[in-house]
This record gives C-alpha cells, structure tokens and sequence, in this order.
C-alpha cells in the first residue's frame, strides 16, 4: 500500500546527493525573554538617563506605584493560553532524525527552544537515546558466523574495516543517511539492471555500515525470493520464507532475527517463482507497515530481484521511498540504466547509481 506525499528525489540520478541537512534550530534565542528582567524596567532606565530625562514639573510613573501594578496585573491577564509554559514530552531522537522544528510538535519546538536558550549561559544538556521498543527485544537473537571470506566469494566489510571498499560504504552510509534525513524517508530499495551486479553484496555490506552507528535500527530484508542471497552471505540459518511473513502467515516476532542491538534480518532460502504477485498483495504493504510501527527502524533495506528481469520491483515500488540502482563496471551498459530510469520516472525517487567492479583504467583515472 502506498503512502502518499513522497516526491521526486533533488539529487542527480548519477549519485546521492552532497548537501548536508540544516539541523540548526533556526529560532531567535533572545525572542523569549530572561527573567528578571521587563519593559517597565528598560523603561524606568531610560527615564533616569540623565540624557533623556523629562522635565522635573512632569510626574513620573514609578515601577511599584499602584497604577504600574494595575496595569502588570492586566496584562498578566490577557496572556494568551499558548504563553504559559507546558510540561515536554520526550520523542524518540535517533542520529537519523532530522528536518526543519517548524516539522515537528509544538512540544518538541518548545523543546528545542528551550536548549537553545540554555546554550547561551553553558548549561549541560543530557543527551536523550532512543529507547527500545519491546517488539525489537522479542526478536530471536542469531549469533554472527560469516566466515571472513569463502573463495570466489564477496568480503563483508565488517572483517575488512582498513581496506578502500569498507571506506567506499561507509562514504554511501554518510551520503544516504544526509538524503533520506533530508526528506523523511526510511525504506530503500536497492536492486541492479540485471542478474549478477552485486545488489546483495551491496545490501549486506551497507546495512552492516549502517549498524555501527551507535542507537539507530536498521531492518535487511531478502526480498529477492527468485535468488535469494542473504542468508548464505551472513552464513546463517532462516526462521522460515518470507512470503509466509509477508501474506501473515508468520508473526513478527517468529520471522525477524536479530543480528544485534542495532540491525535485524529478514531471511530467506528457498526460489519462490510468484514472488511478484505476493508483493501485489494488499497484505504484504499492511504487515510492513506494522513492522514499521513496532520496531520504529531509521533504515529497511530491501535486497531487490534485477530490474529488467522481473516485475517485483514495479510491484513493490508503492512500498519503498527510493531506489539504489547497481551497476556492474564489467557489464552493465547505458541502455539498461537508461531503461531502469525510464521505468522508475514520476513513480519513485533514483537515489543514485553505485558503480560495482570498476574497471581498472576507470580507476587510474579517478585517482588522479
């Protein structure tokens, strides 16, 4: 089921865009003012400047005459509801979170504000976490055994944290937490052109990027039920095939597996043939959903099947907020990313374009 407001993405379909989100708080820190001191005073100061002082035959209106009181208590009167201070409710705030305050409650901006004011004379300000939901304790806990690297196969970058490739995610973590903070998103897509660019070594290596930043969540999905990848890269075993999650066959709880305190996985093993027409179903869009309402993820990640193979993309477009389209350096030609954007045009975002397996020359060039 779709969710409406989602708009075509600001960054070039080439890559995800460099601009960092303006955090600041963007209200006037000396619009509230500081007790202790008021007009009538600032008014009592001017009138004794010696400069500006009025003619000794004209009478003076001193702060604590009874007309001054009157006059305070009036105005204390007609103070509007919205003037007297309410009590803050804590929000869930995650590195992930961000946006104009003019976005979020008034609570949540009288907050802010509150900080804001604070900073000016040094007052320490506790730094609230995210609390964590009691679905996300209750998911079965798995125990991480890839091995660092199988022949012929990808390396995880968790076991290669000093090598380029493991800057390379961390560089594409950076760039799409600024993008889908920027826009509110959260659920990505990522699939390739064709079969055997790289989309699961891709999703696996990302959301592990993602997962090491302290106090966020992140969810990987295998939604590629023709080939799925996942559980053979992490070396891990299924809680069962994810159209019986996805049709609500399987609760939440018995499906999802947790990998740690910041990332959970949703596995499969075995080649389904009608994986388009489960992501059709209506069900599918409510049972997600309610995994995002439950277990409060900053980022989904799902491992897609290829593009211009299959129709589980388009069908599962409704359900995501953009797409992360991977190329292969050693095959992928123009005309199939040109294709794969001609079939995501005016209905979901192109985050951007992540070349795989550059070829050789391609990099003597770049590092130049």
């Amino acid at each position: 089921m779709g969710r409406p407001g989602r708009g075509r993405a600001g960054c070039a379909p080439h890559g995800i865009g460099h601009d960092m989100n303006d955090l600041s708080l963007r209200c006037d820190p000396f619009g509230t003012r500081v007790q202790g001191e008021s007009d009538d005073f600032d008014s009592e100061r001017q009138m004794n400047d010696p400069r500006k002082s009025a003619p000794e035959s004209k009478p003076r209106l001193t702060r604590d005459s009874p007309w001054a009181r009157a006059l305070a208590g009036m105005v204390a009167q007609a103070a509007p509801p919205e003037a007297v201070a309410q009590p803050v409710s804590h929000h869930l705030i995650s590195p992930f979170t961000g946006g104009h305050p003019a976005q979020h409650p008034p609570e949540r901006r009288s907050r802010s504000r509150d900080i804001a004011l604070r900073s000016l004379f040094h007052e320490p300000v506790e730094i609230e976490q995210p609390a964590r939901t009691e679905a996300w304790g209750q998911l079965t806990p798995v125990m991480p055994r890839a091995k660092r690297r199988a022949p012929g196969a990808a390396p995880l970058i968790d076991h290669y944290r000093d090598t380029k490739v493991a800057d390379a995610f961390d560089l594409l973590r950076t760039r799409l937490v600024h993008t889908i903070r920027k826009n509110g998103w959260s659920r990505i897509a990522i699939a390739s052109p064709v079969r055997g660019c790289g989309s699961t070594f891709t999703a696996v290596n990302l959301a592990m990027s993602l997962a090491r930043v302290p106090g966020t969540r992140t969810i990987l999905i295998d939604m590629n039920q023709r080939d799925p990848g996942i559980a053979e890269a992490l070396d891990l075993q299924t809680n069962g095939e994810i159209r019986n999650f996805l049709t609500a066959q399987v609760p939440l709880a018995d499906y999802l597996q947790r990998y740690s305190d910041t990332l959970a996985l949703g596995l499969t093993a075995e080649p389904f043939r009608d994986s388009a027409e489960v992501l059709h179903d209506r069900r599918t869009g409510q049972v997600l959903d309610d995994m995002q309402a439950r277990l409060v993820p900053d980022v989904v990640l799902y491992d897609m099947p290829s593009v211009l193979d299959h129709d589980d993309l388009g069908a599962f477009l409704p359900q995501v907020d953009g797409v992360l389209l991977i190329a292969d350096g050693t095959r992928t030609t123009a005309r199939q990313i040109t294709d794969c954007e001609r079939m995501l045009a005016d209905q979901c975002p192109l985050l951007g374009v992540i070349l795989n397996r550059a070829r050789q020359p391609i990099l003597k060039r770049n590092d130049r």
